[in-house]
């Protein structure tokens, strides 16, 4: 099969003939580790999920510094991100909307949509791979970004009419911005929001469905209606809200496993979306004994494998991974699930 066919198979449950691959590399891997070693790993073990590459110059140019940098960077909404870590990302340590009276001077940045279709189309026919799209709207972050966490979680508590509209106009430009995706070649969409702690949901499940369910069911239905799959991403302990994002259509999810409960979540969920990994990257991947990378994977397996489909071999490179780590674990998922069929 090719890349491309064994994740769609993968997200359909129709029996891809192994386990699609995944690793998100953080600049600190090449830091920690050097390139040529991050190059081998590549080459070792490729993967079959990437995306087109194709960078839009107008939204380039509004951001200031480098994102991955220590120091000060800007990004195009104008957030201000403070890093002490070179190879990672910062945080936002004074927000724009601190005071509501800015809220009709933002700027939200249109140059969003200036996506070169035809780029992203010849990136998407010259390659065999499954490739998401190069957008990530985050409604939930994009708040706290422009607003400040602790401003948000107080606005949701007295209803802040003035935060509803400020979601609205994030909102309005994250669905204009995934519809023009949507009208390339790329074979999914993707949203992220951060919505777990270590134990449970930052937000009760029941506001979460009222403010931000009906945002995530209009993602999932422009995927949807253009014939796309669609995947989300968030860390931190989900548990609550895997049927809400099941009963949405999402196509696969990227989420801690190893916060929740495992053996539950597979009862929840298992059979009706796909896990988009991930590997223990609080204790596993960055373990000094590489067997208890292999130890998770097992785990994983052991709850969540379906030779139909429905899981991907996903891992995220961050700070203290152990490059032997990430090898132990995808060399352990070949030995889950059928035997490779002859070529």
């Amino acid at each position: 099969m090719t890349s491309r066919e064994r994740v769609l198979r993968t997200l359909e449950f129709d029996y891809p003939d192994r386990l699609p691959r995944h690793t998100w590399w953080l600049p600190i891997a090449a830091i920690e580790h050097g390139e040529a070693a991050v190059s081998e790993f590549k080459r070792r073990w490729p993967d079959d999920l990437g995306t087109p590459g194709v960078a839009i110059p107008a939204l380039a140019a509004l951001r200031q510094g480098d994102m991955y940098a220590a120091g000060t960077y800007v990004d195009e909404w104008g957030c201000k991100f403070l890093n002490l870590q070179a190879g990672v990302i910062g945080e936002v340590k004074t927000p724009q909307l601190d005071d509501w009276s800015r809220l009709d001077a933002l700027r939200l940045p249109e140059e969003c949509l200036q996506v070169d279709v035809a780029a992203v189309n010849a990136a998407c026919r010259a390659t065999d791979k499954f490739l998401l799209c190069d957008a990530y709207p985050r409604p939930f972050e994009r708040i706290q970004f422009l607003r400040g966490t602790e401003n948000v979680y107080l606005d949701l508590a007295e209803d802040s009419p003035a935060l509803r509209e400020l979601l609205r106009r994030v909102h309005d430009i994250n669905c204009r911005e995934l519809e023009v995706w949507a009208r390339t070649d790329v074979d999914a969409l993707v949203f992220i929001d951060d919505w777990g702690s270590q134990r449970g949901m930052l937000i009760s499940p029941s506001q979460w469905r009222e403010w931000f369910m009906p945002l995530y069911a209009d993602y999932i239905r422009i995927a949807h209606d253009a014939g796309k799959k669609i995947f989300m991403h968030s860390d931190g302990n989900i548990e609550a809200i895997y049927e809400d994002l099941i009963r949405l259509g999402l196509d696969a999810i990227n989420s801690q496993l190893f916060v929740m409960d495992l053996p539950r979540l597979a009862r929840l969920a298992q059979g009706k979306i796909t896990f988009w990994g991930e590997i223990d990257r609080q204790h596993a991947l960055v373990a000094a004994d590489a067997a208890v990378a292999r130890q998770a994977v097992r785990t994983v397996a052991k709850h969540l494998y379906d030779p139909r489909g429905g899981l991907i071999a996903q891992v995220e490179f961050g700070p203290g991974t152990r490059l032997a780590n990430i090898d132990a674990v995808f060399d352990e998922w070949t030995r889950v699930g059928p035997p490779p069929t002859a070529a």
